[in-house]
């Protein structure tokens, strides 16, 4: 048995792949990862940004789409034809699983993060036009996407939700998931076909937090360094606990719905000075997804190690949230700050990507048409 296969058959966690190329798909490479005990695949701006500007791959595609529409058509046309051949690769284990596992991600455009009503009417259209169980639309954590969730968790759609940074707005998360659920069980709708994951992301919290720490020039911030991300994560976890629980949970579970279940994301180790795998080994646990990209996965492959870790040292996780207060680090601000940066990185990879593509299209038009 391959520890990833370990990783959810004793450690309760689900792996999943941070990243979709086409070659992977065509190659083989995807299937032999599920083989080896991937049970998902994420996909955002950036990965599609590095897999369609890096390789010639979706050229004559690309070509083919163009005669037909715009550059930003080609691209979704393109995207979704990756997640669906993807979809096709997981929907075994979807099925053998019983819908637990065996999702593949597609992330609504960044340009709708503080939009709800885009957000609803994009997320709508993926789920209707890629029409396979095993779809999850990604949906950004922002104030405006949190109604989103819960809209189309109430119209019984496979909602990933994005870019939580905080122990707050993943409560708000939750809320969004449960009271969506409720609405769709007074609409009479299939509540266990119904299935959502919160992505917390983990590294980039250190990032900040120690930058942060460094420029209080203070003495015994060291002791807090790659703290705070593990510290969040395990609060964030008992926050789940005890949100499916209790009287109003078991109502909806009563009549077969599943928990939302904590995704972790971002779990590349960002400080070299760190483990590679300091987000992963600490963060197992039961009904967890981890989802790594390549060298994350492969090195928890090569040398993870398989124990629960996620609701061990609480305590000692408030305690290091209590000492960053105590330095000055505003964890709210943080969040804030980080979920920021986030829609604008994805932005930023989702503009040049189109610019890229844009780039390829006047070439195409330039061979065609070398007069003008």
């Amino acid at each position: 048995m391959t520890l990833l296969h370990q990783l959810y058959s004793e450690g309760g966690q689900s792996p999943w792949i941070d990243n979709l190329s086409r070659d992977a798909i065509r190659s083989g490479r995807l299937a032999n990862m599920v083989d080896e005990g991937v049970r998902g695949v994420t996909s955002n701006p950036t990965i599609f940004q590095k897999a369609m500007t890096g390789t010639d791959i979706y050229a004559a595609d690309f070509a083919r789409l163009l005669e037909g529409g715009t550059v930003e058509q080609a691209f979704w046309e393109m995207a979704a034809a990756d997640v669906t051949a993807a979809l096709e690769i997981l929907h075994p284990l979807y099925e053998q699983n019983d819908g637990g596992d065996g999702f593949v991600s597609l992330e609504v455009s960044p340009r709708l993060a503080y939009d709800t009503d885009g957000t609803v009417r994009d997320a709508r259209r993926f789920h209707e036009t890629i029409d396979m169980p095993n779809l999850m639309v990604k949906i950004p954590a922002t104030e405006a996407g949190v109604p989103a969730v819960r809209q189309m968790i109430s119209e019984g759609r496979n909602i990933n939700v994005t870019l939580i940074f905080s122990l707050e707005r993943y409560e708000a998360v939750i809320e969004a998931y449960i009271s969506g659920l409720e609405a769709l069980a007074r609409s009479g709708g299939d509540l266990g076909r119904t299935r959502s994951v919160a992505s917390f992301f983990v590294s980039r919290v250190d990032t900040e937090v120690d930058r942060r720490l460094d420029k209080t020039g203070r003495p015994g911030t060291e002791d807090l360094r790659g703290k705070a991300a593990v510290a969040q994560a395990k609060l964030a976890y008992h926050l789940f606990e005890e949100k499916f629980s209790g009287p109003r949970w078991q109502a909806l579970s009563d009549q077969g719905a599943h928990p939302q279940r904590p995704l972790w994301a971002s779990t590349s180790t960002k400080n070299p000075a760190y483990p590679d795998l300091l987000y992963v080994d600490t963060l197992i646990g039961p009904h967890t997804v981890n989802t790594m990209p390549d060298a994350t996965l492969d090195a928890f492959a090569d040398h993870g190690t398989v124990a629960r870790t996620v609701d061990q040292g609480v305590d000692e996780a408030r305690a290091d949230l209590d000492a960053l207060a105590e330095f000055g680090i505003d964890m709210h601000d943080v969040s804030r700050q980080l979920e920021e940066e986030g829609v604008a990185s994805f932005s930023k990879s989702f503009d040049e990507l189109l610019q890229a593509l844009e780039d390829k299209a006047n070439e195409l038009r330039s061979r065609e048409n070398p007069a003008g």
